[in-house]
């Protein structure tokens, strides 16, 4: 069980970048065509986020009214599939 409210996958409005937020602590990042161009572990406390890639790389960012801004981006839950009480938000 994550002990925070934000696993899933949070995506910029054009869907370039995607950001997948694993319960075991680890995400998954695809930048346009390119699936997991970025690996690593992440932790939340409150609010904030902080990444570290697995080549050592740090970034972090902030969940703000329902949305993840990061690196200068704006990231928004995508639903689970299927799910449509999301749907249209």
């Amino acid at each position: 069980m994550p002990s925070h409210p934000y696993v899933g996958m949070w995506v910029t409005a054009d869907g370039r970048i995607r950001h997948e937020l694993l319960p075991n602590g680890r995400y998954d990042e695809a930048r346009g065509d390119r699936a997991s161009a970025y690996q690593g572990r992440y932790t939340v406390t409150g609010d904030h986020i902080e990444y570290v890639d697995d080549t050592g790389f740090t970034a972090d960012g902030d969940f703000v009214d329902g949305v993840l801004q990061h690196a200068g981006m704006i990231l928004r839950r995508e639903p689970p599939a299927g799910d449509a009480t999301e749907a249209g938000r």
